[in-house]
């Protein structure tokens, strides 16, 4: 019987075997780097320092893969759909630390080469070697002169190879960034790309009602954050151990996602609000948690919606003790009674504005599966017109900025049901964010997720 990868590696870096055991499981079951590193790193009491370092090791390759890939199939003389998967797997943990990290070229061949030869012998391991030995010759910058189209001839491939993008994505950004009378300058596509390419802050939220974004900060010794009354900064470590978290008086979100929920419960609306709200898309519940801490301080209720079983059990634990409904239903087609004041609809979309957080996606995401969600956005945006009384509110959020998921979706929207469009940007609260009516973030331009945000209401 075969013994499990990191039981035969007691010779080899415990760290870089964790490390590499995530792109594993990313590779072969299509797993989310970010839910498998965690329960490894316990399972094997990696803490600390060597935590940190696994995380950096693990989440840097996954982003940057498509980019290492390129570089591989040019040092090994071989496409890498011709490199066996186990061996690819360390060839791209070894290439991320030669070309973007400051471990030395010797530690980073040298423990590459023991994790081979620990699973697959001396034959793979001498060629992981050479390919190593020669990736390391250059560094990321010369490879990039080397592999990628000149700034000259081809801006957008070059600044996609550069910060490790797919370029269909690099041309939704530049789309996005461009306005009707002038494409985007380089420099902020440039911004736009690299900013997407760092591993960001963790964004804690502070709950409504338990704890203020003040007393976090100074429980957690982050900083508070810029925008969100609600959010602090954290400078490292691991969220999930602050007696904060655990006790359930904060979360990690994003604060771009925060101020989504929070536009939901400050916008203005016609009438005396009767403190029946909606959201629509509910899973997996932090934005249901933030609006209903916000809810049961207002006297308000919140029905929130999801369609799947699972994901619905993680809405309820979000919004444990708040007064908030969780429905297993689909959001076309609730079966709730109309009426609702505010309705917010964080439609399921492409999340090419949450990349920087989920290393992997870049490379899964691929330009077919545009048009099937933005059919479900339009319809989950319908569904909300119907179910918002006149004067009330819808919010329509992407975690996207892709024109087709954002400004497309509401035009058509509107078009169809004579639905009115509402300046958002007064209640996001962020200076110097455009002409409007739309929101957008950026992380280049507010250090958040690029999250969309649009405001409607029926006449």
């Amino acid at each position: 019987m075969t013994r499990p990868a990191h039981i035969r590696d007691k010779a080899v870096d415990p760290v870089r075997a964790v490390a590499r055991d995530v792109l594993r499981a990313v590779r072969e079951r299509d797993s989310y780097a970010n839910l498998v590193l965690p329960a490894l790193l316990r399972e094997r009491k990696i803490t600390g320092r060597d935590a940190a370092l696994a995380t950096e090791l693990a989440y840097g390759t996954c982003r940057s893969a498509g980019t290492l890939d390129e570089i591989i199939a040019s040092a090994a003389g071989r496409p890498v759909a011709d490199i066996d998967g186990t061996v690819l797997d360390v060839l791209r943990l070894g290439a991320y630390q030669l070309l973007r990290t400051r471990i030395g070229a010797h530690a980073a061949v040298s423990t590459s080469v023991d994790l081979i030869r620990s699973e697959a012998g001396q034959g793979p391991a001498g060629f992981c070697n050479a390919v190593l030995r020669k990736i390391s010759q250059r560094d990321e910058d010369l490879w990039t002169d080397e592999l990628a189209p000149t700034m000259a001839d081809d801006l957008i491939g070059h600044l996609a190879f550069r910060y490790a993008h797919p370029r269909w994505i690099a041309e939704v950004f530049a789309e996005a960034l461009s306005t009707p009378d002038a494409p985007v300058r380089a420099g902020e596509l440039q911004a736009a790309l690299a900013a997407d390419d760092e591993r960001p802050l963790v964004h804690l939220v502070a709950r409504p009602g338990l704890i203020s974004a003040e007393e976090l900060a100074a429980a957690t010794g982050g900083d508070i954050g810029a925008f969100s009354p609600y959010c602090v900064y954290l400078p490292g470590g691991d969220p999930g151990a602050l007696d904060a978290v655990r006790e359930h008086l904060a979360g990690v979100q994003d604060e771009g996602s925060q101020l989504v929920a929070r536009a939901l419960t400050v916008a203005e609306i016609d009438g005396p609000d009767t403190g029946r709200w909606l959201d629509l898309c509910a899973g997996p519940g932090g934005k249901a948690a933030l609006v209903g801490a916000v809810a049961d301080i207002d006297g308000a209720h919140l029905d929130a919606v999801e369609p799947s079983d699972h994901r619905a059990t993680l809405v309820r634990q979000s919004v444990d003790g708040l007064p908030v409904t969780v429905h297993v239903a689909d959001g076309r087609s609730s079966g709730l009674t109309p009426g609702y004041d505010r309705v917010l609809v964080d439609a399921p979309c492409t999340g090419l504005g949450s990349l920087r957080r989920r290393p992997e996606a870049r490379w899964r995401r691929q330009p077919s599966d545009v048009p099937e969600l933005v059919a479900l956005q339009r319809q989950l945006l319908s569904a909300a017109l119907e179910l918002v009384r006149p004067g009330g509110v819808v919010v329509y959020s992407t975690c996207s900025p892709h024109p087709a998921e954002t400004v497309g979706v509401v035009e058509s929207v509107v078009a169809d049901t004579g639905a009115r469009v509402v300046d958002a940007r007064p209640f996001v609260g962020v200076a110097d964010i455009g002409d409007g009516p739309f929101v957008q973030l950026w992380p280049h331009r507010q250090g958040t997720d690029a999250m969309f945000l649009a405001a409607l209401t029926r006449p």
